[in-house]
């Protein structure tokens, strides 16, 4: 590894298992010290358990995403001891149900978006004045193909996620003066969860591991990265 992001504090959602694991135990392994937010308390030890196995650092966080309270409160924490965030990754998400727009249920609807959308609001919102404190403050959101063509019976999800990239789009107009660079990463099909989840007839072994799809997330993260309000793909 390059250390690229040595001494850098980086938080990164949806840290438990599937991309998240991955792009946070690349961000250690790289010299960064990372926050592990997720629900799962028992994902976020097993990649605590690799970071610090192979060496790095890691603060874990207990986050449920849809609740702008509890992410506050993480933008507090992270204050007092960081006194700044380096690095933002919004990675956590839910699929859903795949179905017809008319055949979605207002309650799934609702999980969905603020899951997918409405938690990447809030985690922009509170942790803008910390990413400012950053030398080179970088954030990225991860999206998905559907957000950007159209795939019948993705609804909710696509929805999301279209809503998701115009949102990362806006706030790097708005912060093209600033030194905050923000960026969208579509990771592509790889083998996670949530993937098995919408093909379920897919062979796993055919769509490449999470941990192989790292290295934009690290370019994107590093102080040297001028990109902003770009898609990347990860593949």
């Amino acid at each position: 590894m390059t250390q690229d992001l040595k001494n850098r504090i980086a938080l990164i959602t949806g840290a438990s298992r599937g991309i998240g694991a991955a792009v946070a135990k690349r961000f250690a392994a790289e010299g960064a010290h990372v926050i592990l937010a997720a629900r799962n308390v028992a994902g976020l030890e097993e990649t605590d358990d690799a970071i610090r196995s192979a060496g790095g650092n890691a603060t874990l966080v207990q986050l449920d995403v849809t609740k702008p309270e509890q992410i506050e409160i993480l933008a507090k924490q992270v204050a007092q001891r960081f006194g700044k965030l380096d690095i933002l990754v919004g990675n956590a998400a839910i699929l859903g149900e795949l179905s017809p727009i008319v055949h979605t249920a207002p309650e799934h609807w609702d999980r969905v978006m603020n899951t997918n959308l409405t938690a990447n609001f809030h985690l922009l919102r509170h942790f803008d004045p910390l990413l400012l404190c950053s030398d080179a403050p970088r954030a990225m959101l991860v999206t998905s193909g559907v957000g950007s063509h159209v795939r019948a019976y993705w609804g909710a999800y696509a929805i999301s996620k279209a809503g998701l990239e115009m949102m990362v789009r806006l706030h790097a107009a708005e912060n093209e003066n600033s030194k905050l660079k923000v960026n969208i990463i579509n990771p592509g099909q790889v083998r996670t969860h949530m993937n098995a989840q919408a093909f379920p007839g897919d062979d796993p072994m055919t769509r490449p591991e999470a941990d192989s799809i790292t290295d934009i997330f690290v370019k994107l993260a590093s102080p040297a990265c001028t990109a902003n309000g770009e898609t990347f793909n990860a593949q």
